[in-house]
């Protein structure tokens, strides 16, 4: 799995389905630690953001990204794409 593009993993992504569910309790220190389990099982980790009006999901995505160090691979819709820095190709 080492070595993958952004389009690789964009690819894999949307194969999976969002095992994390943010609602309008936010982003929560349990949510961060469900997020950083389930990234030592599957390096690959698709989280669904539910509607709250409070703040857009590009700011809920960067945010989640920031506090868990992960790479935001992709926003789409309503659903964001985390993994580990170490499976994108060095370049």
């Amino acid at each position: 799995m080492p070595g993958m593009t952004r389009r690789d993993l964009r690819k894999q992504g949307s194969r999976i389905k969002s095992t994390i569910h943010i609602g309008k309790e936010g982003i929560t220190d349990g949510v961060i630690e469900e997020i950083r389990l389930q990234i030592r099982k599957n390096k690959l980790v698709k989280i669904r953001i539910l509607p709250s009006g409070e703040r857009t999901r590009d700011e809920v995505a960067r945010e989640l990204a920031s506090r868990t160090s992960l790479t935001l691979v992709e926003i789409r819709g309503s659903t964001v794409l985390l993994s580990e820095e170490s499976l994108f190709e060095v370049e």
